[in-house]
């Protein structure tokens, strides 16, 4: 039995956990409520399976990209060439699976290991030459626009073989048989994947526990939990009642697991969030800071050129303005997700959350026939937003 005195601290320990989480909790409840709003503007259709997946699939290389992109925000660098990356990537696809003959799984190899050494060129300039990323990527956003538009010869590459196009368009395969038009396969996956996220999230909470540090009210953890459980499964039902789980969402979720054990148990992933917090105080304590922002930039240009390859996929097609503007979603999403201006701050759920809010967005304003032009306003508009509050957090 409680005590008055613990009656009255409990919710004064739940408004503090608030005030100092609204960074991580403000946008998950703000994309619950843009979808809730644009459910009921479009008349239900943003939900409709068919709708949710294709939600999925356009911003499958936002999240993609916005991965890499966040690590490289926390160092307080920024990446402008990664749209241009992507489509010269896209381009050199064309040229290996459709001109030269080289069968896809090579073709996807040598793809990566050029959007490897493309990041690594960029950050052999930005960690020792000492020269801004701002400049030197806004540099490798016109050289590699050249170039792609070069090697296509302001032409459109295509089509690409059927295996390849399976990387965006392709969908897992059913090994229960199904009745009622659910793909059983794809929805237990979907089931599975949200009881693995749930079980991982209660293991996190008992790992900060017992070794004393604070964690958020058990209420409001439980409640969490519980939406999260239920909001993945609904989308796991809505997918799955279409044509099963796309073979980019499994690439999405690996990738995201995979980026968030990364950041938060691994030694590197630490150190990387110490250089952007404060570099040189991070090279006096020994960490390589030179080095792990080399080594950003290389990660960038591998998931810049897996983006491409997606976006090629999908369009079935190398085209030359392929990957224009993606730089400016794959950055909002990151800030709108919670990554700090400053460097140092964001989180891998943060920044899904980010390009999934702007997909939502995206998708509901179209549905509803709001004009390119007034869309473009909106996201400004919603990404300044982004940055102000996380400038309200910093002088706070």
């Amino acid at each position: 039995m409680s005590t008055p005195q613990e009656a009255i601290t409990a919710p004064k320990a739940a408004t503090s956990f608030w005030k100092d989480n609204l960074r991580d909790y403000g946008m998950l409840i703000s994309l619950v409520a843009i979808v809730i709003f644009f459910q009921f503007a479009t008349g239900g259709i943003l939900l409709k399976p068919l709708n949710v997946t294709n939600i999925v699939l356009q911003n499958s290389y936002i999240v993609i990209m916005a991965l890499g992109m966040l690590l490289i925000i926390v160092t307080g660098h920024i990446d402008l060439s990664v749209g241009s990356v992507a489509g010269f990537i896209g381009g050199l696809a064309g040229l290996l699976m459709v001109r030269w003959g080289f069968d896809f799984v090579s073709s996807i190899l040598i793809c990566l290991v050029v959007g490897g050494i493309i990041g690594g060129v960029q950050g052999y300039f930005v960690a020792y030459f000492k020269i801004p990323s701002f400049i030197v990527t806004l540099a490798g956003m016109l050289v590699f626009r050249g170039f792609m538009i070069a090697i296509l010869g302001s032409q459109a590459i295509g089509p690409f073989p059927p295996i390849f196009q399976k990387l965006s368009s392709g969908y897992v395969v059913e090994l229960i048989s199904s009745d009622g038009g659910i793909y059983l396969t794809s929805f237990i996956l979907g089931l599975l994947l949200a009881a693995a996220l749930v079980w991982q999230n209660f293991r996190s909470r008992a790992r900060r526990i017992s070794h004393g540090v604070e964690s958020e009210p058990m209420g409001f953890f439980i409640g969490k939990n519980i939406v999260v459980l239920a909001a993945i499964g609904y989308v796991a039902y809505l997918i799955s009642s279409h044509r099963g789980m796309p073979n980019v969402l499994i690439i999405m979720a690996i990738l995201i697991v995979a980026y968030g054990f990364f950041t938060n148990r691994t030694i590197i992933g630490r150190q990387i969030y110490a250089v952007g917090g404060n570099a040189r105080a991070a090279e006096l304590s020994g960490i390589k800071a030179t080095r792990l922002v080399f080594w950003t930039f290389v990660n960038m240009g591998v998931l810049a050129a897996l983006g491409g390859l997606v976006v090629a996929a999908r369009l079935n097609s190398a085209t030359p303005k392929a990957g224009t503007g993606f730089e400016l979603d794959v950055i909002a999403a990151c800030f709108i997700g919670g990554a700090s201006a400053y460097g140092g701050v964001g989180k891998v759920t943060g920044a899904v959350i980010g390009a999934f809010l702007m997909g939502v967005m995206n998708n509901g304003m179209s549905i509803l026939g709001i004009g390119i032009d007034y869309q473009q306003v909106i996201k400004g508009l919603v990404l300044l937003g982004a940055v102000c509050v996380d400038v309200y957090n910093q002088r706070r």
